[in-house]
């Protein structure tokens, strides 16, 4: 009876500390930690809070058995398992501390003057969790006593039969790569290529999402945007307008060049108009019209600011054309009959 005693007693004391670590060690060792200028040593803290809260259950277990009378074989087994949930516990530490969430990575860009974007935030953390599993595996499967070495090796013969089977996913995961260090979008971008036009709303290892402007979701393999040619309407920093002004052919010649004179200078004044080239000139004799060429850029690439514009310059060009009594021109074709003698 002492021994349960002694069991049950050594198993609630390490509960009790797990609570009053929980609440009240825990919180005062993250307040003073946050005092510090290092903040990557209270996010370390975060992430493995869960861990260290399950890891006094752990102790308390172990010590819990160990005053009970088992063979000396199962106390062997027992140290296998209790090592096997460490190791278990600090990688799920590090699978915590690896999230895209984590400041971990934003700190570390920081210190050493990384440039990181969304797209690339993903991979990482993707890939350190992926090598944190395979490690916690291989570790556990060690210490069960089977040989790792023949295990990464039967993986190697299997990871070469997959990849022969797989070559599209690989292609899949060199295009993503390809993405990232290229960096011809990024999440949030407005991108158009020959398949799809639309926002780019997250990037993995084997494929793209795009949202249109319909609101569907298309998921185009990397491989393919890696091998198409990709136009990325937010990096414009201003938006083309350009077109023909078509006049009447009975306009005068005046009336034509006073036109180009008052467009040109409207859109020199116009606040939206973006000033570094604006062109307006009477550019050619059309079969139906005296085509006056404007060509110039808004300052906002906004699609609905960039209408409002475009509107706006419209509405103004055809007030000139009112005041000087100029009409613009449509299709039209004269035929001549010729009478016989």
């Amino acid at each position: 009876m002492p021994e349960y005693r002694n069991i049950f007693g050594n198993f609630y004391f390490f509960i009790i500390f797990r609570k009053i670590f929980s609440k009240y060690l825990f919180k005062i060792i993250l307040k003073i930690v946050k005092k510090t200028p290092v903040d990557i040593v209270s996010n370390i803290l975060l992430s493995f809070e869960k861990p260290i809260r399950v890891l006094f259950i752990v102790i308390g277990i172990y010590y819990a058995l160990m005053f009970l009378p088992f063979d000396s074989n199962y106390y062997i087994l027992f140290i296998k398992i209790f090592r096997s949930l460490i190791i278990i516990l600090i990688g799920w530490g590090l699978y915590n501390l690896s999230s895209t969430s984590s400041a971990f990575f934003i700190k570390i860009a920081k210190r050493f003057d990384i440039e990181v974007d969304r797209i690339l935030f993903p991979f990482i953390s993707q890939l350190l969790r992926f090598v944190i599993v395979i490690l916690v595996i291989s570790i556990i499967a060690s210490e069960c006593g089977y040989n790792v070495g023949g295990f990464l090796a039967g993986l190697g013969l299997g990871g070469l039969a997959i990849a022969l089977a797989a070559q599209d996913t690989i292609k899949n995961i060199l295009g993503g790569i390809v993405i990232i260090t290229e960096k011809p979008f990024t999440i949030g971008n407005w991108i158009k290529t020959p398949s799809v036009e639309g926002v780019v709303e997250d990037i993995t290892f084997r494929s793209t999402k795009i949202r249109t402007f319909a609101q569907a979701l298309v998921t185009v393999p990397n491989s393919t945007l890696a091998n198409e040619a990709i136009t990325n309407w937010t990096k414009m920093g201003k938006r083309e307008i350009n077109f023909n002004l078509g006049l009447a052919y009975s306009t005068p010649r005046n009336k034509i060049q006073t036109c180009v004179e008052r467009i040109s200078t409207m859109l020199n004044k116009h606040e939206d108009v973006d000033k570094e080239l604006i062109i307006v000139r009477f550019n050619e004799f059309n079969e139906s019209s005296l085509d006056i060429f404007l060509y110039f850029y808004t300052t906002t690439t906004s699609w609905q600011e960039y209408l409002r514009v475009k509107e706006n310059a419209n509405y103004k060009i055809m007030e000139i054309l009112e005041q000087e009594n100029v009409s613009v021109a449509f299709p039209s074709r004269s035929i001549y009959l010729e009478q016989s003698k």
